[in-house]
């Protein structure tokens, strides 16, 4: 059957065909992401919902979406959807960050050109019939310094365009390398320093908790004399009250928001001053920015609904279709892994470690770990996916770590599981063979070549004569049929394990027969993901 994916808000009729040339089966109906009673209402007949800023897919929305797997919104804000919501559920949330870039960052050019030549004022005065030449007296950008406050995708396009009208460029993210910044073409500085030198300061960073009123009243009150700020990132970035006051006072020259704290913003202590450019939020409003969006997200959409490729995910690591491909097995390999030790685990879990060795360590490794983590963690909880394992698991304190290895041994390449709890500790490796299928090939420490069923029996016991025949006959006498048999020793006398490959889940009376015997320390039925 289809994929069913729902268009909510207004995307273009380009975009809503590519559903339709890949295969989609989708509803355009831009007027229900307005009317929450009705969503709510029809939500759960959706694998996919696409949107822009009118819907709001809130808890409520998430609770109801019972099919739901991928949120794709059309433009780079996510504040209308509730991620952690939707983590929970195993919703893959979207956004295509890079559609407006070059938009947003023209439109902060544009900005500063406005307030540095105060193009706003003098274009009212002009319409009122003044001819006011001395009052509006601008300064020049060239051989200005520009601050750029995050040089990411944005603000790097924005230095590109500042060193193309010649300008000295300094630039603060914690993010950015030495290397990087060269070859932008800006120098790194610390925040201090760029509040002290520059003549511009624009920004380009997520409203976050450690850029959230960056540009605080101390912050701005270590500015040059004379700075004009812009702003077409995000509302909140900048403390608006202490800048209005800054304004007033002449310490700074001009200011140009596209973005407010409060928006829409009816009111603001930035509105009616001299010098201050303000726009409504126009930073992705452009024809081209709008139509790339929408077909960027129709894309991501149909890739993973029908590769299963995740692209610009916000709560879950990006896999290309190309990776996909390749690292199914591997994928599968992890999910294995994990549940296995999960269903043999019967009490709190401190740590989950994985290890890569060997040529999966050039994969997708987060990918894997959100795998393995998901396969433990469906051993208690059904319902959770690579989407919302990580953040499950992290709510109930578990320590997550990863760890990668050169090649050692004679697999190229395998994945250890390692989990712990306050009493012990259980590891499992595995690796995919050539013909793409996942094996087991070492459990507590005991070499096994074991291929993985539907349907298995785990048995643990001391290396004594009689085991495989009290397997056989116990299985035979009561019609399950064994489709593969791997033992395993630590040694002659030692421990030693059993993996058997059956047909169907034995019945509970059986499982009590073999535990009758003495032979065993342990019988455990094991299920696995035959998909």
């Amino acid at each position: 059957m289809a994929p069913k994916v729902l268009v909510s808000d207004k995307l273009s009729e380009t975009a809503v065909q590519i559903f339709r040339d890949r295969g989609i089966d989708v509803t355009f109906d831009p007027t229900i992401g307005k009317d929450k009673e009705k969503l709510l209402s029809v939500i759960d007949q959706y694998d996919g919902l696409a949107i822009r800023s009118a819907t709001k897919v809130t808890e409520k929305i998430i609770a109801a979406a019972t099919n739901l797997k991928v949120v794709g919104r059309a433009g780079i804000g996510v504040d209308n959807v509730d991620i952690p919501a939707a983590s929970k559920k195993g919703i893959i949330v979207m956004n295509t960050p890079f559609g407006n870039s070059i938009t947003t960052a023209e439109h902060a050019i544009a900005m500063m050109f406005a307030v540095a030549r105060q193009i706003p004022e003098a274009s009212a005065s002009t319409h009122d019939g003044k001819w006011e030449k001395s009052k509006f007296m601008g300064v020049e950008l060239t051989a200005k310094t520009l601050g750029v406050i995050g040089a990411g995708n944005i603000g790097s396009i924005v230095i590109s365009r500042a060193l193309g009208l010649k300008m000295k460029v300094v630039a603060y993210d914690p993010f950015l390398s030495e290397e990087r910044a060269r070859e932008i073409g800006c120098q790194k500085v610390e925040l201090d320093e760029l509040l002290e030198r520059a003549d511009f300061i624009t920004m380009h960073v997520p409203f976050t908790e450690k850029t959230a009123n960056i540009l605080s009243a101390e912050n701005l009150a270590k500015t040059k004399k004379g700075v004009r700020i812009i702003n077409c990132a995000r509302g909140g970035l900048v403390d608006e009250a202490a800048l209005a006051d800054l304004l007033k006072s002449g310490h700074v020259a001009g200011a140009a928001f596209d973005v407010f704290a409060q928006e829409p913003a009816t009111e603001n202590p930035l509105f009616h001053l001299p010098n201050v450019v303000v726009t409504p939020h126009l930073g992705a409003a452009t024809t081209e920015a709008q139509e790339n969006v929408a077909l960027q997200v129709a894309e991501q959409m149909s890739d993973y609904l029908l590769t299963g490729a995740v692209s610009n995910a916000l709560n879950m690591p990006s896999v290309t279709a190309e990776e996909a491909a390749i690292m199914g097995p591997w994928v599968k390999l992890a999910e294995h892994l994990g549940a296995f030790v999960g269903q043999l685990t019967d009490e709190p879990i401190e740590s989950i470690e994985v290890v890569y060795n060997g040529v999966v360590t050039g994969m997708n490794l987060k990918a894997l770990d959100c795998a393995a983590i998901a396969g433990v963690m469906k051993a208690t909880n059904p319902d959770v996916n690579m989407v919302s394992a990580p953040v499950i698991a992290k709510e109930r304190g578990v320590e997550l770590s990863q760890t990668t290895q050169d090649k050692t041994g004679v697999f190229d390449g395998y994945i250890r599981l390692v989990v712990k709890t306050a009493t012990r500790e259980r590891s499992i490796a595995g690796t995919v063979f050539s013909d793409g299928k996942p094996r087991f090939i070492q459990i507590k420490g005991i070499n096994i070549d074991a291929e993985i069923g539907e349907h298995m029996l785990y048995t643990t016991n001391e290396d004594v004569p009689g085991i495989i025949g009290t397997l056989g006959q116990t299985m035979g006498e009561n019609g399950v049929n064994i489709a593969n048999f791997t033992l395993g020793r630590s040694g002659p006398k030692g421990g030693a394990i059993a993996l058997l490959y059956l047909d169907a889940q034995p019945p509970a009376d059986v499982l009590e027969k073999l535990m009758a015997t003495g032979m065993f320390q342990q019988v455990k039925p094991l299920q696995f993901d035959a998909a």
